[in-house]
């Protein structure tokens, strides 16, 4: 921090000196604590106080990403012998609470924004006849997969199921289960989620 930025934080509200310092707290962890647990992790990036964060040795988070409080970062090995792969592009933005889970292959683009209380699962639980135990912890041997293109935008509280392409620019309404693909320059909401408009990318 130079010492103009200093000067100039000293002058501000003591709000804003909280959620300063606040920051600046969380880029340092970032760098020096969460940079060892990551496969990858960008410069820039900040991570602030997560919920869960699993098997981050296979999670690969680009540049200047910002997580905030409360996101859910896991990475499943399933008992089948896959080795999952959770990718975050550059430049994305994730807000409070959002749950990621990846068993598979899970990807998010660059420039993507991720409201608060989104869920983004590549995870499938099955129920086989006769199958006992906690339905959640059986999961289904598939190779199933998420793919958020670069520039979407997920509004709040909504829902990317399995084996879905969220595409390049595309806007998801908030509370909306995306079930289906959602093509490139689209709007979709609902339950599921149906495309309402498509839009040129030069509009």
């Amino acid at each position: 921090m130079t010492w103009h930025r200093i000067q100039k934080l000293f002058h501000t509200p003591l709000s804003n000196k909280v959620l300063t310092l606040r920051y600046f707290y969380w880029r340092l962890k970032t760098r020096l604590f969460y940079s060892l647990m990551f496969k990858k992790l960008g410069s820039g990036s900040c991570i602030y106080q997560p919920m869960f964060i699993s098997n981050a040795d296979c999670i690969e988070i680009g540049e200047c990403v910002s997580i905030r409080d409360g996101v859910r970062l896991e990475a499943v090995r399933d008992p089948f012998g896959r080795t999952p792969l959770l990718t975050i592009g550059s430049n994305t933005m994730i807000e409070q609470g959002v749950h990621i889970v990846c068993h598979n292959r899970l990807t998010i683009g660059r420039d993507v924004a991720i409201a608060a209380r989104c869920a983004i699962v590549d995870v499938t639980h099955s129920y086989p006849n006769g199958c006992s135990g906690n339905i959640g912890s059986n999961i289904a041997n598939d190779d199933s997969f998420v793919e958020i293109g670069d520039g979407a935008f997920l509004g709040y509280g909504s829902v990317i199921l399995p084996n879905v392409r969220v595409g390049k620019r595309a806007v998801i309404g908030a509370n909306s289960v995306v079930t289906c693909d959602i093509p490139d320059f689209s709007i979709a909401a609902g339950v599921p989620a149906k495309v309402i408009r498509i839009y040129s990318h030069e509009s």
